[in-house]
């Protein structure tokens, strides 16, 4: 469309592959709570609006969503090395026989870390992806076997790149050393959620990581918090019927659930309040300000947003054009809004 602003690339952390500042996941929509066709038409609006990157996991609507984006990729006859795909290793439950008792089906075992793979590539009719993750830290597997494992799938050409998602930031360094020590690549990007209203992990835990010598690159999830940055729960006395919100079965979204109503829940619909006085001055709604705030920061490399609609991905675009509006004094606003801007951590690894 003639006024979507220009797509930006970053670098991913400090290694030398470009994704679209804007990404597209799969997580909770497509292969579950979108049709597929719906799912196409989003992936297709984004590909040609220059998004370049797309999220999965194999743990996403029981592997389904890494199908659906297959699926569009052949639809449309995309060349895969036009396209930069990740998903994600840790939930595979879905995989074995017994979805009850993921055994040996879940977590960072090199078996589960090989076997994984190969499923999510069978899933995606892929030879290979660009970035796997580890879909959270597995504490019960020694890390060596982790860095191992995942080198192995670089080493057999089934990925480029690994990285991390929701892991400390001593357990980043720790993969990093134990990398160093054997000779082998440490994880380069690492995806956490991130937002105005979750801001603690990116700008205070990880804020050494991101130093030249290091260089982590970060792609962050939930950018609009589960839907309470859009401001269209702040008149409501419940998430409504039909929802996401009232009634997804996904971990995350259960957890924000049981947030509604308490202290927590009516602090941020107070900060989402005392936002909206900031876009109306600048034309925009909420949304589009706190996404332009994300892109702000110049340790992101990729923000990926969810679309139900092909109009969500195209708003969600626009906002590339909110960032430029946000200069110091706008900035400064926000901040007085949030009032939540982290203190420095100090380094402890």
């Amino acid at each position: 469309m003639s006024d979507l602003p220009e797509m930006q690339y970053r670098f991913l952390g400090r290694t030398g592959l470009k994704v679209s500042v804007i990404s597209l996941g799969g997580w909770l929509t497509y292969g579950g709570h979108v049709g597929n066709e719906t799912a196409f038409q989003c992936m297709k609006v984004a590909y040609d609006a220059g998004v370049n990157f797309f999220d999965t996991a194999e743990g996403y609507a029981g592997g389904q969503s890494e199908i659906v984006l297959g699926e569009a990729i052949k639809k449309y006859g995309w060349k895969q090395n036009d396209l930069v795909i990740s998903t994600k290793l840790n939930w595979g439950q879905a995989n074995g026989a017994n979805p009850n008792r993921a055994l040996n089906n879940g977590g960072l075992s090199r078996k589960h870390i090989i076997e994984g793979m190969n499923l999510s590539l069978q899933r995606l009719d892929l030879p290979y992806v660009d970035i796997v993750y580890a879909h959270r830290p597995d504490r019960d597997t020694p890390m060596e076997e982790v860095v191992r494992g995942f080198n192995q799938l670089i080493s057999t050409d089934k990925a480029f790149y690994w990285g991390t998602s929701e892991w400390t930031a001593s357990e980043i360094a720790d993969a990093w050393r134990i990398a160093d020590r054997l000779g082998l690549i440490g994880p380069v990007v690492e995806q956490p959620q991130y937002n105005l209203l979750a801001r603690e992990k990116v700008e205070r835990e990880y804020r050494w990581l991101y130093e030249a010598h290091h260089g982590l690159g970060l792609t962050v999830f939930s950018p609009l918090k589960g839907g309470v940055l859009t401001g269209k729960y702040n008149d409501a006395e419940a998430p409504p019927a039909g929802s996401r919100l009232a009634e997804s079965q996904d971990k995350y979204v259960q957890g924000l659930r049981k947030t509604v109503g308490d202290e927590t829940w009516k602090r941020q619909l107070d900060q989402v309040a005392a936002l909206k006085p900031v876009a109306e001055e600048l034309g925009i709604s909420t949304a589009q300000l706190a996404l332009g705030w994300i892109l702000k920061n110049p340790n992101i490399s990729s923000m990926i947003t969810g679309a139900s609609r092909p109009e969500q991905v195209l708003d969600n675009i626009r906002a590339l054009a909110v960032a430029d509006k946000l200069t110091d004094e706008v900035m400064e606003k926000i901040e007085k809004a949030v009032g939540n801007k982290p203190t420095a951590e100090p380094r402890r690894f």
